[in-house]
Formats: structure tokens, sequence, C-alpha cells
């Protein structure tokens, strides 16, 4: 339960940042509503996937270490 906590808030953090950058960097703020919509939505999965990412190296990691 411990490592999945420190995993959890692991990818917590690499999604925020991914979500944060990308908003900043790449995806200007848009003029219109649905635009501002599509924008989050596209940070939103990009960033899901991230953290999702990196939280199974960060368990396959930790699983080899234990061998």
């Amino acid at each position: 339960m411990r490592e999945a906590v420190k995993q959890g808030i692991f990818g917590c953090v690499m999604g925020a940042l991914m979500s944060f950058l990308m908003n900043y960097f790449i995806f200007p703020m848009p003029s219109t509503l649905v635009g501002n919509a599509l924008n989050h939505a596209m940070s939103g999965v990009l960033s899901g996937f991230m953290g999702g990412f990196m939280a199974i190296i960060m368990y396959l990691k930790s699983q080899k270490a234990k061998k």
C-alpha cells in the first residue's frame, strides 16, 4: 500500500507538471470557451498518460530492486 501511495503522488506531480507546461508553452489562451475546453481536454489526456506511465515505470523499478 505504501508503494502505491508513493507512486500515486509521483504520478500526480508529473501529471500536474506536464499539464502546466503544456498550458503555458504549447496551448496559448484561446479566444473562445470551446477552444479553452479543448485545450484542457488535450492537456488532461497527455498529463494523465504521463502520470500513469511514470507510475508504471516507478513500480517496475521498485519490483526490480526487490529481486
